[in-house]
């Protein structure tokens, strides 16, 4: 918790941080070039939290561009449930003269501006803010010198934050010792160095005045995990018992790709990284064909040049895990920006009717669990699991409990146990489960795997009516899977005035949203889809409870007013009342942002709400 305290020292000014209000959570924004190690200080700070049982939320943007560029880090760290980065700073800390302009605006009133005074010039007649000036360059240099120059001022910046924040110095240093112990003994002395002159720095008489966390709340946190989404993502396969798979880089799905390689030989498998996207999910299919339950992945881009492929994964009937970290589009678009602009590209994208498997996971935590969801359906179904992450929670560090990884353990081996005579794998009247090759088949010969519309045998046929019932089984057991699907569970009102939708990385600030709007007074509530393919039954027994509904994504809203799920839901249900929320920044939703656009949907019962309108 942070606590201001006593009145600013001299020459401090502060409107907001010294009324003796205590505030539950801080966010920390930092910004400068992406060449300064920017989220190395957030990463920190954020497994700080997770170690010290505290909530941890964290955004981050990095310039798409090789040579580096303008970028930031932000940590929200809170004693309470956190459930987005914040939508203002109460702490910006600025290395460069454009990181100061660019992000002024965002620091809230009575907030403290901690400048690098080498190369930030503030206006300091600016008097909503308390503005502290440290020369972090040169600080940085005389601390450790020689030709490192001021490449630790990231560290020596984490060693003042954590003087500020009373953070707990013995686990940074762990952390550090963790992070550089590898690298060398003089790169580690460096960073040490930079760390202990950083917390060093005489703050004592400005800023402890103004924020400090309560280390009352800094407890032992070694039941908890605290990591990015990707991470998360490619845990949850590894439990879920994928051992295979391929892939070509691309951002945002790139760190993925290279965890697997690095990850998976340890555990008797490999990762290939392929020519381009065609020859990645074939390879990954290959593998599945093969009994060994393979993962592929890209962002929207790269699933572009996937479906070819995956259409004949739905056809054969292959099992296939298949993660896009969306980005902006369309094209190349922004890659290094958050969009959720691919859900009709997931449900829909590939020739004829292809019936796949769509998930979503709403956090970090989710991503882990979702991954072992997808094997799960992916091998139960004999077809391909398309998880739709974004940027957000691809690069987002959360902490969350540990989970029981020898209860989720799936065990890899393939199924190679004899068949019978007659075994037939696309039986009209049971699920496919194809027969590995290696596998001893008693009726003498193996049957064939094709994407080819087939006969029961998998023998290539253009009967009309083979077809209709292939086509039709496909479809079903789709069909059969969202009947078993747990409905989704309502946060708020059990009814009332507005029910607000929303899938994937939008739940956080969604929720705070939710619980803000009904501190003042109105009746709404919040539901999440993590299945957005086929979609859970009895999701119009929840509309029916409300008068509006507000489905928010992250998407455009269409020639006709409606975002991608928003469109699905009122084909799927016929409800005039779902309207739509939406926006293409490139940015995560804020909650200020959902709120208004819940106000102007409430005043207005035929439009739906762009967080930037046309005109």
């Amino acid at each position: 918790m942070v606590h201001p305290s006593s009145p600013p020292a001299s020459g401090a000014n502060s409107t907001g941080t010294t009324n003796g209000a205590s505030i539950e959570d801080a966010v920390i924004r930092i910004a400068g070039n992406s060449q300064d190690g920017i989220q190395t200080i957030g990463g920190f700070l954020a497994r700080l939290a997770g170690r010290n049982a505290q909530e941890v939320m964290t955004y981050m943007t990095i310039p798409s561009t090789i040579s580096g560029g303008p970028s930031i880090f932000q940590v929200r760290i809170g004693s309470g449930e956190v459930l987005s980065a914040g939508d203002s700073a109460d702490f910006l800390v600025t290395f460069y003269q454009h990181s100061y302009e660019e992000h002024i605006s965002f620091l809230k009133d009575g907030g403290i501006l901690l400048y690098d005074t080498d190369h930030v010039k503030p206006d300091l007649s600016d008097k909503r803010f308390v503005y502290v000036g440290v020369p972090i360059t040169g600080l940085t240099i005389e601390a450790v010198g020689g030709a490192a120059k001021a490449k630790g001022k990231n560290i020596y910046i984490l060693g003042l934050l954590s003087r500020i924040f009373n953070l707990n110095v013995r686990k940074l240093r762990m952390l550090l010792e963790e992070r550089f112990g590898s690298k060398g003994e003089g790169i580690l002395r460096n960073a040490l160095l930079s760390f202990d002159a950083g917390y060093a720095y005489d703050v004592d008489n400005v800023l402890l005045r103004f924020f400090r966390f309560d280390a009352t709340a800094q407890e032992d946190a070694s039941d908890q995990v605290t990591m990015d989404g990707n991470s998360a993502l490619t845990l949850g396969l590894i439990t879920g018992g994928v051992r295979f798979g391929a892939g070509y880089p691309i951002t945002p799905w790139t760190n993925i790709m290279e965890a697997l390689r690095t990850e998976l030989p340890k555990y008797g498998g490999t990762f290939v990284q392929t020519e381009d996207e065609l020859g990645a999910v074939s390879t990954a299919l290959g593998f599945s064909y093969a009994g060994h339950l393979a993962v592929t992945g890209s962002s929207g881009p790269g699933m572009s040049l996937k479906m070819e492929a995956l259409s004949w994964g739905v056809m054969a009937e292959i099992p296939l895990v298949v993660i896009n970290v969306q980005r902006g589009g369309p094209s190349t678009g922004l890659p290094t920006n958050v969009e959720q602009s691919d859900l009709l590209q997931a449900i829909y994208g590939s020739h004829g009717d292809s019936p796949r498997i769509v998930l979503a996971p709403m956090n970090v935590e989710d991503c882990y669990y979702i991954a072992i969801e997808a094997a799960r359906y992916a091998r139960e179904f004999s077809v391909p699991v398309i998880i739709l992450s974004d940027q957000s929670l691809a690069t987002r560090i959360e902490a969350f409990d540990q989970p029981d990884y020898e209860e989720l353990y799936v065990d890899p081996t393939p199924d190679l146990t004899p068949r019978e005579e007659g075994f037939i794998p696309y039986s009209l009247s049971h699920r496919t489960h194809h027969a590995p090759p290696g596998t001893p088949m008693e009726g003498g010969s193996y049957p064939v795997v094709t994407g080819l519309e087939h006969d029961e045998a998998g023998h290539p046929t253009a009967n009309p009516q083979l077809h209709m019932r292939m086509t039709a089984k496909r479809r079903e057991k789709l069909k059969y899977l969202g009947s078993k699907l747990p409905r989704p569970e309502v946060f708020g009102d059990e009814e009332g005035d507005v029910l607000l939708v929303g899938w994937g990385s939008t739940y956080g600030p969604m929720r705070e949203a939710i619980k803000r709007s009904r501190a003042d007074g109105n009746m709404i509530a919040h539901l999440h889809i993590r299945h957005l393919h086929p979609l859970p039954n009895g999701l119009e027994r929840i509309f029916s409870r409300y008068r509006q509904i507000f489905v928010v994504e992250m998407n455009d809203e269409g020639l006709y007013g409606y975002g991608q799920l928003a469109t699905i839901l009122r084909a799927r249900y016929a409800n005039n009342m779902i309207r739509s929320i939406t926006k293409t920044d490139g940015l995560p939703f804020k909650v200020r942002e959902i709120r208004e656009g819940i106000s102007r949907l409430k005043g207005d019962a035929t439009a739906s709400f762009s967080a930037y309108p046309t005109n």
